[in-house]
């Protein structure tokens, strides 16, 4: 039997490890006796995010895990991250924990691939001018239910990062609402096509997705070889 794997929750921009998707799944997932692993990334300090920062934290998660298969569940921004470990792992020399912890199995949940390559945070050139020279950009923090502040360090740490030059083999199952205003579902869509290990599941929801929790956990379990077991859902 293939051994099941650790899995791991990365959560998106503004958000935590204690979202609504990351209670719906680990709520599913422990009823197959599955902790689900969740890396907060506001931590030490949301003002200081980038997406190298968030990388290097996912990976120290997956290190304090007993050795075994590892799946990573990313949502928006936190689905770059996973795809990125996941190209870092799979890179020839680069990894020393590969062979103690293989990511063998992506769910990508609106996975803002272009992430710094399309105007960021609904700011177009003139706000990005103004957001380098403040180092300071106001947004809407989901998680924390309130106003904070993310530096533009953030955005130039993106641009080292470019989504479409990256080969990965890693067999990926993608959701994508079609309804999405902050991840483009046609960028998604060419994104996977150009990919033959990823699967793209369009649901009719918008970028939060929480409208088809059931649809994402019916196909994730199966995906993650969890089907028929406690807790599957009926029929899955």
């Amino acid at each position: 039997m293939t051994p099941r794997p650790h899995v791991f929750y990365l959560h998106g921009f503004a958000s935590s490890a204690r979202s609504g998707k990351a209670a719906f799944l680990a709520d599913r997932l422990a009823r197959h006796g599955i902790e689900l692993h969740c890396p907060d990334f506001n931590e030490p300090d949301f003002e200081t995010m980038t997406a190298s920062r968030m990388i290097a934290q996912a990976e120290a998660a997956i290190a304090t895990v007993p050795a075994g298969p590892v799946a990573l569940v990313g949502s928006s921004l936190g689905g770059f991250v996973a795809f990125h470990v996941a190209v870092r792992h799979s890179l020839p020399g680069k990894r020393t924990d590969t062979a103690t912890h293989p990511i063998d199995r992506l769910v990508l949940l609106a996975p803002a691939f272009d992430f710094g390559r399309t105007p960021m945070l609904g700011v177009d050139a003139a706000g990005l001018e103004k957001w380098r020279e403040a180092d300071r950009l106001e947004v809407f923090h989901h998680g924390e239910g309130r106003t904070r502040f993310i530096r533009f360090a953030i955005h130039e740490d993106a641009l080292r990062y470019d989504s479409a030059a990256c080969a990965l083999d890693t067999p990926a199952l993608v959701f994508q609402g079609t309804r999405d205003t902050l991840v483009s579902p046609a960028m998604v869509t060419e994104f996977v096509s150009r990919r033959p290990a990823m699967t793209l599941r369009l649901v009719d929801d918008d970028h939060r997705l929480m409208s088809s929790l059931d649809v994402i956990w019916e196909e994730t379990s199966a995906f993650l070889g969890l089907s028929g077991g406690p807790g599957a859902i009926p029929g899955a």
